[in-house]
């Protein structure tokens, strides 16, 4: 076998690049853009210095001259190399012949990663020689000529998605990591989805695509704002938190159906996978109820819902704020493992041990379960030692853990305060089956349900750690969240009230009466979308009367109505009944990309901290350049001291 035989069969095999193109996302860039017809690839080729693409190219091409553009990603020994683009790869034949000794100069010279053009004659591989798990496994390209349009230097990490990197060095280098399929495939397939989404709501439904302005004033309420300077000694605007003020402005202009692709700002300082500037897919309807939003989004969702995932069903499935909370200890429950929270009071009542006395008998007093399958197989004693420290110092609440033994025994220090008739009870209530484990608290109905919500999302994880799949990352279930309360105590002053949405949602029809009597005990028309555990949508039917606006703001919140005049004065201005929602476009593209987190499927996202760490974003600004804005820099001591010097 000669040399050059022995490399083109070593190429024909399962290797590095094609290890990348038998990932999922690289399978979907290849094919989704490969799709249905020659019109679709003739596409990607038009107005630019190409035939074709470098995840183009079949069988049916054999025979023809075409010219490539792309990056070089891998060269052995002057004899092939691989060509990348945004859509696959395509191995190319360097000449030997000297006719074409300039051509294989070029090449060979030309380190990885420089762009370069190539012009040559589609072949077919020698049998036994085809790669299966390249699309364009079939073929080569015998090249003639070659331009390298530009050399690239040693980089930091190599373009290729199994090699590790951390993920504050692929934001360093962003323009690089975007090369990766991975983000390639996370990039188009939102842009698919938006484009899907526009089509729906303007094409088929009528909306009307508006921009709404980016500079504006402080909203009462919600999260902090980012401050912009005026030239105006003392004036600031705010970056608006989302266009809701706007949105419904537009419904009173009678607009009718508003939509926008709207970035978001909300200065929540250092959260976990949040960021201070995201897109919201931003809708409001004229003359609509809670029903017909949600048949709206369903609809939306469905009609730009991606081929490759699995199909989604409407109608989603709905519950109440309360019911959520009761059983699975949060408002936005993960559907897809059981382990819901079990009252267990009856049970209870008549035993001796001390502290579940003193629960049940205390106003919404309650004791709770929750019931893990098999989990003595699977959970060790450190794990149970996890779960109650976690319980406590999240909760400063005492979490108990029992198992049942395979002589249908409890195994528990308080087992032997329950009767026979109790643990039988017990065991009945919770369906529990040998070498299940049961965690339970006593307390206060709502922060017992959160501890053990809590619980039950730690226990996954164990579980899942251990080798169990609970909740399988390509199942999608939606559940609509209901019923929330219009009004939750403040935080730090529970005496006080606070928007549980925002102060412009409208009141349940059924407790109109309580706003103004028993404010605290009002339901809300806020509805919210949730998927697999995270709330991807929020919205609700707004109030459209302004003296009820009115009441809310300053009798109920506290809040000076003043800072709201003009949507005040607009909605005595003949507003009509409207509603609407907004879905988080990072998080969704997020699920259903399998994406770790949302910097994943955002083009230039910043850290953990806020910060752009390719552009060192935010940057200082100097005192010249502050002082149209009359802005002063107060410097903590230490810095001050350090800039005299």
């Amino acid at each position: 076998m000669s040399f050059r035989h022995g490399l083109r069969l070593l190429y024909s095999q399962p290797c590095l690049f094609s290890r990348e193109l038998n990932r999922p996302w690289c399978r979907y860039v290849s094919n989704s853009l490969a799709l249905s017809s020659e019109k679709r690839a003739s596409d990607f080729n038009s107005f630019v210095a190409r035939t074709n693409t470098c995840g183009e190219l079949r069988s049916a091409h054999v025979g023809q001259e075409v010219t490539l553009c792309g990056w070089i990603q891998y060269q052995r020994q002057g004899l092939f190399l691989v060509l990348r683009d945004f859509q696959g790869l395509t191995q190319i034949i360097i000449p030997q012949d000297e006719a074409h000794s300039h051509v294989k100069k070029v090449l060979y010279d030309a380190p990885l990663e420089s762009v370069v053009r190539v012009t040559g004659t589609v072949i077919s591989r020698p049998p036994g020689q085809k790669n299966p798990r390249m699309p364009t496994g079939d073929i080569e390209v015998n090249v003639k000529t070659a331009e390298v349009l530009n050399f690239c230097k040693k980089l930091p990490f190599e373009i290729k998605d199994f090699i590790k990197k951390s993920e504050a060095l692929r934001m360093q280098y962003r323009y690089l990591d975007l090369r990766s399929f991975q983000m390639q495939h996370n990039l188009r397939l939102r842009s698919q989805m938006v484009m899907k989404m526009r089509e729906y709501l303007c094409n088929l439904h009528g909306f009307v695509d508006v921009e709404t302005p980016t500079l504006f004033k402080r909203t009462p309420g919600g999260a902090k704002e980012f401050v912009v300077p005026s030239r105006e000694p003392g004036r600031f605007y705010c970056l608006p938190q989302s266009p809701q003020q706007f949105k419904q402005l537009l419904m009173v202009g009678g607009l009718d159906r508003y939509f926008q692709v709207a970035r978001c700002y909300r200065d929540e300082g250092s959260k976990p996978d949040r960021q201070p500037e995201f897109t919201q897919i931003d809708i409001e309807m004229s003359f609509v109820d809670q029903a017909g939003i949600r048949r709206l989004i369903e609809g939306l969702l469905q009609y730009s819902w991606p081929n490759e995932s699995s199909p989604i069903t409407t109608p989603f499935p709905s519950m109440s704020y309360a019911e959520a909370l009761a059983e699975y200890g949060t408002d936005k429950p993960d559907t897809r493992f059981g382990m819901k929270i079990t009252d267990v009071s009856d049970v209870f009542r008549r035993t001796e041990i001390g502290f579940v006395q003193n629960a049940v008998n205390k106003p919404q007093g309650s004791v709770k379960a929750i019931c893990i399958p098999q989990g003595v197989r699977h959970l060790q004693n450190k794990d149970f030692e996890s779960l109650k420290e976690s319980a406590k110092s999240q909760f400063n609440q005492e979490v108990l853990h029992l198992i049942l033994k395979p002589d249908e025994s409890l195994k528990s220090p308080f087992s032997k305060f329950l009767s026979e008739e109790q643990q039988s009870e017990l065991i009945q209530a919770l369906k529990v089956q040998a070498d299940d484990v049961v965690l339970l608290a006593a307390g206060e109905h709502e922060k017992v349900c959160l501890v053990l919500g809590n619980m039950r999302l730690e226990c996954a994880n164990f579980l899942e750690s251990r080798g169990l799949v609970l909740r399988d990352p390509t199942a999608f279930h939606f559940l609509w969240v209901v019923d929330f309360p219009l009004f939750l105590p403040k935080e730090e002053n529970p005496a006080e009230l606070e928007s549980a949405h925002h102060p412009f949602t409208a009141p349940h029809p059924s407790d109109t009466g309580l706003l103004y009597s028993e404010p605290a005990k009002v339901r809300s028309q806020h509805y919210d979308l949730v998927l697999n555990g995270s709330e991807i949508g929020g919205g609700s039917i707004r109030i459209h009367n302004a003296e009820q606006q009115r009441f809310v703001l300053e009798t109920v919140l506290k809040e000076d109505p003043e800072l709201l005049s003009h949507l005040l004065e607009a909605l005595k201005c003949g507003a009509p009944p409207h509603g609407g929602i907004a879905l988080g476009l990072d998080r969704l593209i997020c699920l259903v990309a399998g994406a770790p987190s949302i910097r994943d499927v955002i083009a230039f996202p910043k850290s953990f901290k806020g910060h752009d760490l390719m552009s060192n974003a935010p940057d200082y600004i100097t005192t010249e350049e502050l002082e149209p804005y009359h802005i002063q820099v107060a410097w903590p001591a230490a810095e001050a001291e350090a800039n005299k010097n």
